[in-house]
């Protein structure tokens, strides 16, 4: 599983020093902008070269346990499924071994011009279908 470690801020919080629930979309947005970066695809650049931007279709949010101001954390990322359109991923907010939150987040494939659904270009789909993860096995 892809790893970001992300440190929470007096800005991510509320006045009691607990992370608001709105910032962890936030940290699970930049986990998987830099596992897409980490795999050779920035988006911008798709955007400009491919004409494709990835935007969040759905997303499920299971929180367990508050992060505090000061916290460590680690966003996880790990391709649950890969389809010619979409991509649906399980996420995980972490400290050290407590898991904070999970998350379930479905992505939809768009073209950049016109925010229409695409189908995700050969090449990258054949390197995420490669990245998926079954968790049966």
């Amino acid at each position: 599983m892809f790893s970001l470690p992300v440190r929470v801020y007096w800005e991510d919080t509320d006045a009691g020093g607990v992370v608001y629930h709105a910032q962890y979309v936030a940290f699970l947005e930049r986990a998987r902008s830099e596992w897409m970066r980490s795999c050779g695809h920035a988006q911008d650049r798709m955007r400009q070269d491919q004409d494709l931007v990835f935007a969040v279709r759905a997303m499920s949010v299971d929180f367990l346990k508050p992060a505090r101001l000061d916290d460590a954390l680690d966003v996880g990322v790990e391709l649950q499924e890969c389809r010619r359109a979409s991509l649906v991923f399980r996420q995980s907010v972490g400290r050290g071994d407590e898991v904070l939150l999970t998350a379930t987040v479905r992505i939809a494939a768009l073209d950049a011009t016109g925010f229409r659904p695409r189908a995700i270009p050969q090449p990258l789909f054949d390197q995420l279908k490669a990245l998926e993860h079954d968790p049966r096995g």
